[in-house]
């Protein structure tokens, strides 16, 4: 069967409505492959595209931390992975089905803590969509609600139109560098401290008792810019 855009489109729409998906772009990755890390050789050259979904974070959780991650933080964090997981498996079958392919890539699954990285960036893939710009906090910034989402992506060779990267960035904004307890975000957003920012996620998983590498105070301070007169403060 053979798919049109807008075909392709419409049926990304519906299932994104059906999986409480709150954002959804597709981005072209075929200059980003050469950064995918622990595929079988070969594999990805089949995907030329990557639909990134989105799901926001609730901001009463949010508003639940303090001076670090608490357990109700990273409950909420584990459950909006498993959607996404969910949504992300969803939709790459219903690719598979109209004879495309599609693989689903989690939502938090690292390969390399120290790093930071998993397979892929699902934050690079998401600006590549079109769908917010990188921070300062190293996170995705979206224009509706900041840093405050959890992302996956299904590479794919299904017939889609990709977007374009946002030519936005975080004007004077640096309320993320003020929150930030390891002091791992700079004024130049390049200039992130990977490492710093590893030891204190591990340290407060010691000291938490969480379990899990989570802080989540860059993302409370970065709730979201469209109309927001404040966002240069």
């Amino acid at each position: 069967m053979v798919f049109s855009f807008d075909d392709s489109q419409n049926l990304l729409e519906e299932l994104r409505r059906e999986t409480s998906l709150d954002l959804l772009g597709v981005a072209d990755i075929r200059q980003e492959r050469n950064t995918f890390q622990g595929f079988p050789a070969g594999l990805i050259e089949a995907f030329p595209l990557a639909i990134v979904v989105a799901v926001h974070l609730s901001t009463a959780v949010l508003n639940t931390l303090e001076d670090g991650p608490n357990l109700l933080y990273y409950h909420h964090y584990r459950q909006l992975n498993s959607q996404l997981d969910r949504a992300a498996c969803r939709i790459a079958q219903e690719i598979e089905r109209r004879g495309y392919s599609a693989l689903p890539i989690p939502a938090s699954q690292i390969i390399d803590w120290e790093k930071m990285m998993g397979h892929l960036s699902h934050k690079e893939l998401a600006r590549l969509a079109g769908l917010g710009w990188r921070g300062r906090n190293n996170l995705l910034v979206t224009p509706r609600w900041g840093s405050q989402v959890r992302l996956a992506s299904i590479l794919t060779n299904f017939p889609l139109q990709p977007g374009h990267p946002l030519q936005r960035d975080c004007g004077s904004c640096q309320r993320c560098l003020a929150v930030c307890p390891a002091k791992a975000i700079k004024r130049e957003a390049t200039a992130f401290d990977h490492s710093a920012c590893y030891q204190q996620l591990r340290e407060f998983s010691r000291t938490r008792h969480i379990g899990q590498y989570v802080c989540g105070l860059c993302v409370k301070a970065c709730p979201g810019w469209v109309d927001n007169k404040n966002n240069q403060e």
